[in-house]
């Protein structure tokens, strides 16, 4: 299969839909946050804890994904994920009691680590110098998915509740599953390195358990695993509870929440592919590219979200614009470090490389929305999120520096590995190609 055919375009495609779709299941439950506390009778720890428990279930699940997605299909597990997706979704909307539900939903966990097998497929479509790009752009389906969430929850939970509305996305999963399994097709790990671009076939590469261990030795990586630990929690935070500070702490109406909170998540949409985009545009320049974007935009997001939460509640004009602000900048880091890692691994450990990173962001975020539920009940809503997400960002910037710092020497030995794995190749075609006499 040629990488530069138009077949990939539907692959990306595919996996932008599934994103989507995925991403509104599980997101929507911030919105309907406040019905799931009524119905239950919880307060914010209770409801934390139903947030933390399947970031948990999802973050142990990744190393397991990582290593299926580098052993064998990963279109075929990736239907799996969907249909994991859809029947979990479903548990949660049929559970009659707290603790059925928070088992339900930690449940839908299972399939939130399958991120990794789209991004090391995308790889072997696209060369280095454009996959920030193509993963910003697969990216926009978070925010889109959340925005798609956020006006089915509003629209929809008031007249079929919000089990209704689990029902109608669980469905979604199900079909997903179909279109995945029989549409997407495997393509050779490493096919689209610019090493292997004249080759006109290469060797099947697949999971090595000692290459895979040979990550922990690469010091820009580590790094970024540091990095990674600290880096979700403002994701999580703001994910999960703000809509309820909104709510109780701004004072707004449903009415006002979508017409703030859309706006912002189409900018945050649109940060995924300038932030990709701007990381392709420096890393051609310079191998230290990528990672310097990610963390000027993490600074800069922390200086505005501290401006945002000042505005006075009365001035909401003024805090949607500076919300927008915020928005657009705090997803740059996201494709830029996911293209990061794939410059730096080699094609058969990239999954399993990316969902130790993934790991690590989620083990360490999980705990946050329940952090964020103690120091709102004990202070507020408006003071957790600060704080998290503050802190998380100015550690994440300083991990990102040293990061910038030694990336170009494992860069370096990434390509210096493709070339010999080229040569490699060319001698094997020869020897295959050559007459028997």
């Amino acid at each position: 299969m040629q990488p530069l055919s138009r077949y990939r375009w539907f692959v990306v495609a595919v996996f932008f839909m599934f994103m989507l779709l995925h991403q509104s299941d599980k997101l929507m439950i911030g919105p309907l946050t406040t019905p799931i506390m009524e119905t239950f009778g919880i307060d914010e720890v209770q409801m934390g804890a139903v947030f933390t428990g399947a970031l948990l279930i999802g973050a142990f699940f990744y190393p397991l994904w990582g290593y299926l997605y580098d052993r064998f299909a990963r279109g075929k597990l990736l239907a799996l994920a969907s249909l994991i997706w859809g029947a979990t979704t479903w548990l949660s909307a049929i559970a009659p009691t707290y603790p059925a539900f928070i088992a339900s939903r930690a449940s839908t966990g299972v399939d939130d680590s399958s991120y990794p097998g789209i991004y090391s497929l995308i790889a072997d479509y696209f060369d280095p110098k454009m996959r920030g790009k193509v993963y910003g752009l697969v990216q926009l389906s978070q925010p889109l998915g959340y925005m798609a969430g956020l006006l089915i929850a509003t629209l929809l939970s008031g007249v079929i509740g919000w089990r209704g509305v689990f029902y109608i996305t669980g469905s979604l999963g199900l079909v997903l599953a179909v279109v995945i399994f029989f549409g997407i097709k495997e393509a050779p790990r490493g096919r689209s390195e610019p090493e292997m671009a004249n080759l006109e076939q290469i060797g099947i590469y697949r999971f090595d358990k000692k290459i895979a261990i040979g990550l922990f030795k690469e010091k820009s990586l580590l790094l970024l695993f540091a990095q990674g630990f600290v880096g979700v929690f403002p994701w999580n935070v703001i994910t999960y509870w703000i809509f309820r500070y909104l709510e109780t702490e701004r004072n707004y109406t449903s009415d006002q929440v979508l017409m703030t909170m859309a706006p912002a998540v189409l900018v945050l949409a649109v940060g995924y592919f300038v932030g990709g985009a701007a990381g392709d545009y420096f890393f051609k320049r310079t191998p230290r590219g990528r990672v310097l974007v990610s963390m000027a935009a993490v600074l800069i997001g922390a200086v505005l979200l501290t401006l945002t939460l000042r505005v006075p509640i009365e001035n909401q004009s003024l805090f949607l614009v500076m919300l927008m602000a915020t928005a657009l900048f705090i997803p740059f880091a996201s494709p830029n470090v996911v293209s990061t890692v794939y410059d730096i691994t080699l094609p058969e450990v990239r999954s399993t490389a990316l969902a130790i990173q993934y790991f690590i962001e989620n083990a360490g975020a999980a705990l946050a929305p329940l952090l964020a539920g103690f120091i709102a009940r004990d202070t507020s809503l408006g003071r957790a999120i600060l704080v998290i997400c503050v802190s998380a960002w100015i550690l994440g910037s300083i991990l990102l520096a040293f990061t910038a710092y030694v990336i170009p020497h494992d860069i370096g030995t990434l390509r210096e590995q493709m070339r010999e794995r080229a040569a490699r190749e060319k001698i094997r075609a020869a020897g295959e190609i050559m007459p028997v006499d």
